[in-house]
C-alpha cells in the first residue's frame, strides 16, 4: 500500500482525536484499540501533529551491554529509514520496568531529525528536553530521566509494545498533544481525504453551542441530529467505496 506524500500532508493538518474519529468510521477495528494509553504523553504539546512511519526498537539500560558501545546501534537504525516508505517516527519499547536511564538526549533527537525523522516515541524516559524543544522535534515519552544510565538498543525493525499498543516496523503513525494512535494503512489516503467533512459536520453541534444567543435543549437536539445525519452519510459512502 503506497502512501503518497501528499496524504501525509493531509493528515497532519488534522489533530489527533479527529484522526481516531475518523479511522471510527471504516469498522476497521474495536474502538478501544489501535492507540497507546494514557503512560505515553507527548513533552511538547504545542508541536504540530506527528506523522510518519514507525521505526521499531527494543532498549534497556540497567545493566552494561556486552561490548560496552552504548550508541553504537543507533546509526544502524539511521540506516533502516531509506527502508520506510516516508519519514521515520522511531518507537522505542524500553524493556527495565520501570526505566532506569533516559533513551535519548539532544545527540540522539539531533541525529534521527538529521536524517530526515519526524518525532521519537518510548515507553521509558527522555532527558536534554530544553534542548530538543528547540530542535522542535516531537517526543513521546513516558518519564524523563537525567542519566542514560547503561542505555543499549537490544533489536532494531520487530515489534515492540508501547503505551499498550503493539506497533510493528512500518506501521503509519500519528501524534500530537492529546496522544499517538495507529492508521491502518489501507484506509490511511481515505482518512485523510474525508478528515475534513467529519470536522465540518462537527462544527454544526460546535457552531451552535459556541453561537450567539439563548440555547435551548431543543436546539441542542436538532444540532445533534443533523450531525449524525451527515455522519452517517459519510460513513454509508465510504462503505460503497
Amino acid at each position: 500500500m503506497t502512501i503518497t506524500p501528499e496524504t501525509l500532508e493531509k493528515l497532519a493538518q488534522f489533530d489527533t482525536p479527529t484522526i481516531c474519529n475518523v479511522i471510527e468510521l471504516f469498522h476497521v477495528r474495536p474502538r478501544d484499540t489501535g492507540y497507546m494509553d494514557g503512560r505515553i504523553r507527548a513533552n511538547f504539546p504545542e508541536l504540530a501533529p506527528m506523522v510518519g512511519f514507525a521505526s521499531t526498537a527494543a532498549f534497556r539500560s540497567a545493566s552494561a551491554p556486552a561490548g560496552g558501545d552504548a550508541y553504537g546501534s543507533f546509526i544502524d537504525q539511521v540506516k533502516t529509514f531509506g527502508e520506510l516508505p516516508g519519514p521515520a517516527v522511531m518507537v522505542f519499547e524500553d524493556l527495565d520496568d520501570p526505566p532506569v536511564g533516559a533513551t535519548f538526549g539532544e545527540v540522539m533527537c539531533s541525529t534521527y531529525q538529521a536524517f530526515g525523522s519526524v518525532g521519537l516515541i518510548t515507553s521509558g524516559g527522555g532527558r536534554d528536553l530544553p534542548q530538543v524543544r528547540k530542535l522542535r522535534y516531537p517526543v513521546f515519552t513516558g518519564s524523563t530521566i537525567c542519566s542514560h544510565a547503561y542505555c543499549h538498543i537490544l533489536h532494531i525493525g520487530l515489534p515492540v509494545r508501547v503505551g499498550g499498543l503493539v506497533v510493528n516496523h512500518g506501521d503509519l503513525l500519528h501524534g500530537d498533544a492529546d496522544g499517538v494512535t495507529s492508521i491502518p494503512l489501507e484506509i490511511a489516503t481515505e482518512v485523510a481525504d474525508v478528515a475534513g467533512e467529519f470536522v465540518a459536520a462537527e462544527r454544526i453541534v460546535l457552531d451552535y453551542v459556541q453561537g450567539p444567543g439563548t440555547k435551548t435543549v431543543a436546539g441542542l437536539i436538532e444540532a445533534r441530529q443533523e450531525f449524525t445525519r451527515v455522519v452517517d452519510q459519510l460513513r454509508r459512502r465510504l462503505r460503497r467505496g
